[in-house]
C-alpha cells in the first residue's frame, strides 16, 4: 500500500465517522420533537456505510487480487428508523391525539451516546492512522537527504 492510499483510506473513514455523528447529534436534538414538517414525530437518522473498493478505474479493479484489495468506506444513505413511535398519555399537550397520546421519536438517549462514542473513537484512530502515514512519509523523504 502507497502512502497515498494510506491517506484515502483514512480520510474516508473520517468523512463517514463525521456524517455518522452528525446524524446522532440530530438524533439526540430531536428526542423531544412530536411535529415535523413531514408529518409526525421526528424519525430516529441511520446511517447505512458500505466497503468500497479503492481503486481508481475498472481495469485496477481486475487487475487487483481479492484477498490484497484495500477498502475504503463510503456512506450510502441516511435512512430514518420504522419503528414505531412511543405513545405517552398527556392529554394536556397540543400535539396529542383525541384520546390524549402524544407521539414521541423513538430515540433511547442511551444507546445514542453510545453511538457517538463509538463514532469518535472510530474517528480518533483514522486521524491516528493518518498522522502515522504522513509521519512515515515525512521520514522517508528525510532518508533521502
Amino acid at each position: 500500500m502507497d502512502f497515498m492510499t494510506g491517506l484515502r483510506v483514512s480520510s474516508s473513514g473520517m468523512t463517514a465517522q463525521r456524517r455518522r455523528m452528525n446524524a446522532i447529534s440530530s438524533n439526540i436534538a430531536n428526542i423531544n420533537t412530536t411535529q415535523t414538517p413531514e408529518g409526525g414525530p421526528y424519525r430516529r437518522k441511520q446511517v447505512v456505510l458500505e466497503a468500497m473498493p479503492d481503486a481508481k478505474s475498472f481495469s485496477e479493479m481486475l487487475l487487483t487480487s481479492p484477498e490484497k484489495s484495500i477498502n475504503r468506506v463510503q456512506v450510502t444513505d441516511v435512512v430514518p428508523d420504522r419503528k414505531a413511535p412511543l405513545l405517552k398519555y398527556e392529554p394536556d399537550h397540543p400535539e396529542a391525539d383525541e384520546n390524549g397520546y402524544v407521539a414521541y421519536p423513538n430515540i433511547n438517549l442511551m444507546s445514542e451516546m453510545a453511538d457517538m462514542i463509538q463514532a469518535t473513537r472510530s474517528y480518533e484512530a483514522n486521524v491516528s492512522a493518518l498522522n502515522a502515514t504522513k509521519d512515515m512519509a515525512l521520514k522517508a523523504l528525510e532518508i533521502g537527504r
